[in-house]
């Protein structure tokens, strides 16, 4: 039986993995494709667990890279539901690698999954409301209240930009572009 509403402790995940040189890119750094794809598990196992059902990725809201992550260092996320909607949950996912030989932490990452539950047939199901219990998660929901909002304003406005419009060229004026446009 699935729960009316459930608090953030409940479907809160943490996992950490050693990073392995194989899981390097040329540069020597741990390849931010590899993180991108732990993330992604970790936000599909926060939401399954807060929602009881299977979870699929609806976007990727945010990914910032912060601090780069070196091979051997041990790499931990917290995954918390920071939002629900009918369907939908917000994954706020914190990245920190530990060196443990010194003991020194740094947080590398922070992200933002919206994942989405669905049934046995492909279609969304409703999700478990969210109890927020301190001022942190009230302020992680109402932030992203305020994120969803602010990408439903920024798509409308790029839907009725005409970017075919000579009057948009002045964007362009202080980027390295050379235009050679054809007659």
């Amino acid at each position: 039986m699935q729960k009316d509403f459930k608090t953030v402790e409940e479907s809160h995940v943490v996992i950490s993995e050693l990073m392995l040189p194989s899981h390097s890119n040329f540069n020597g750094k741990i390849h931010g494709g590899y993180i991108l794809s732990l993330l992604d598990q970790i936000a599909f196992a926060c939401a399954s667990k807060h929602s009881g059902a299977y979870c699929v990725t609806a976007s990727v809201d945010t990914v910032d890279f912060l601090r780069p992550i070196e091979i051997g260092e041990l790499v931990t996320m917290k995954a918390s539901v920071n939002y629900v909607g009918r369907s939908s949950m917000v994954i706020g996912i914190r990245v920190e690698a530990e060196n443990i030989q010194t003991g020194d932490k740094k947080h590398c990452n922070s992200s933002y999954f919206t994942m989405v539950a669905k049934d046995k047939e492909g279609k969304s199901i409703e999700v478990p409301g969210l109890i927020l219990k301190n001022d942190n998660e009230i302020r992680r929901f109402a932030k992203s209240i305020k994120k969803k909002n602010m990408k439903k304003k920024r798509v409308q406005e790029f839907l009725e930009t005409d970017f075919s419009s000579d009057k948009y060229f002045h964007l362009l004026e202080d980027h390295k572009v050379k235009l050679e446009k054809e007659a």
